[in-house]
């Protein structure tokens, strides 16, 4: 008889703390912009900025984290992000704002390496996947709903996360020395199914980068181009991201009864559809629209792809070298967005992205596909612990 599954909330908690920088891209690149004297483009490079210290983070700890600790590192993590975004929120110096902004970015890009890392090492990585970005979803969509409550300027969304990081850090005491547990084969330094890794660390910068240049304009594009007010654009984000819990409840349900390469391959075609669609409103019910089913649909495939990723390798290193390399993506989507829109008008933008993401559907399917066929091919044994090994000699 099998013991039931434990949630492991610590690793849940760290998840939501490190990805809700990413999630607040919007309002915080807009208040940048409303509350110092900064261009969109120089808003949008802070941001591109913070995004790229995330990614740095993951890289430089991608093989890291067991040697180093999970319990230091996101300790860490969590300093660095509190003081980075806590500082930033403080001062109305731009130069100040920059450096805090990148020690912040470090920090959840640190406390995002940790998580994955003891996400990846679960028996069922998917799940506590989905419980992160539900956490995530509500925290952010609270945010949202709060933000254009408290005044103008643009510290209200960098305290949110200076604040979210300090309340994460009771929880770090329940974390180990190292992680959850031993990999139940013997691995070696060399990455396993290391054609499969590349391939999906390659795509997902284009993939997250395509995401993120719409998020990082659609509060520009509430409000210039469907003539919007503040309020209503956090409302309707507040209402896009609670709907995204709904997917993100549903793909937890589904676990992996569909496998990975149809939620991901035409989840990514949907959202292209909504990319154009948000880009080109001129009307609250185009912009909702277009937003909340991209809400509904970007967190459901994102889950899938952290799962593919997660399964790649059990000791999490594919896991967060994917989500870094999606980071990088991530980065430079606020100023993508930014040039793209200036230069030929948010609709514009909304076609090319569409497009993009079109391409990248293909590599990211092809993943998903090759690493069921070797699932298959190799069949989980289970050792007496009743834990599924996997067989490294099979081919990526």
């Amino acid at each position: 008889m099998s013991a039931p599954r434990t949630t492991p909330w610590p690793l849940v908690a760290l998840f939501t703390a490190g990805y809700l920088a990413p999630y607040l891209l919007p309002t915080t690149v807009g208040r940048l912009d409303s509350g110092l004297p900064l261009t969109p483009t120089e808003a949008g490079a802070i941001g591109s900025a913070l995004l790229l210290a995330s990614a740095a983070a993951g890289f430089l700890l991608a093989s890291r984290v067991d040697r180093v600790g999970p319990r230091a590192l996101a300790r860490t993590g969590l300093l660095l992000a509190a003081l980075g975004y806590g500082g930033a929120a403080l001062t109305p110096h731009v130069p100040a704002v920059v450096a805090g902004a990148l020690v912040g970015g470090f920090g959840s890009g640190t406390v995002t390496a940790v998580a994955a890392t003891g996400i990846a090492a679960q028996k069922d990585p998917h799940r506590v996947t989905t419980l992160g970005l539900l956490a995530v979803s509500a925290l952010a969509g609270a945010v949202y709903l709060t933000v254009p409550h408290l005044g103008p300027g643009h510290a209200q969304p960098l305290a949110a996360i200076a604040l979210t990081a300090l309340a994460v850090w009771p929880l770090t005491a329940r974390l180990t020395s190292r992680t959850a547990r031993t990999v139940a084969v013997t691995a070696g330094p060399r990455l396993p199914h290391l054609r499969s890794g590349l391939l999906l660390a390659a795509a997902m910068p284009c993939w997250s980068a395509a995401q993120n240049s719409l998020w990082g304009v659609s509060g520009r594009i509430g409000l210039s181009q469907a003539h919007l007010s503040e309020a209503t654009v956090g409302a309707v984000f507040a209402v896009a991201l609670g709907l995204g819990l709904l997917g993100v409840v549903g793909a937890g349900a589904l676990g992996p009864r569909l496998g990975q390469a149809l939620p991901i391959g035409l989840g990514t075609v949907l959202i292209a559809g909504c990319i154009a669609l948000s880009a080109s409103a001129t009307d609250l019910t185009t912009f909702a629209s277009g937003e909340i089913a991209w809400n509904l649909l970007y967190p459901v495939v994102l889950s899938y792809v952290i799962g593919l990723a997660a399964a790649l390798d059990p000791r999490g290193r594919w896991a967060v070298l994917v989500g870094s390399a999606s980071s990088l993506g991530t980065a430079v989507g606020p100023m993508t967005g930014s040039l793209l829109a200036a230069r030929a008008g948010f609709p514009a933008m909304g076609a090319v992205l569409a497009v993009g993401l079109l391409a990248v559907a293909v590599p990211l399917t092809a993943v998903a596909l090759r690493r069921r066929t070797t699932t298959v091919a190799a069949g989980p044994a289970l050792t007496d612990a009743g834990e599924a090994t996997v067989r490294l000699d099979v081919a990526a």
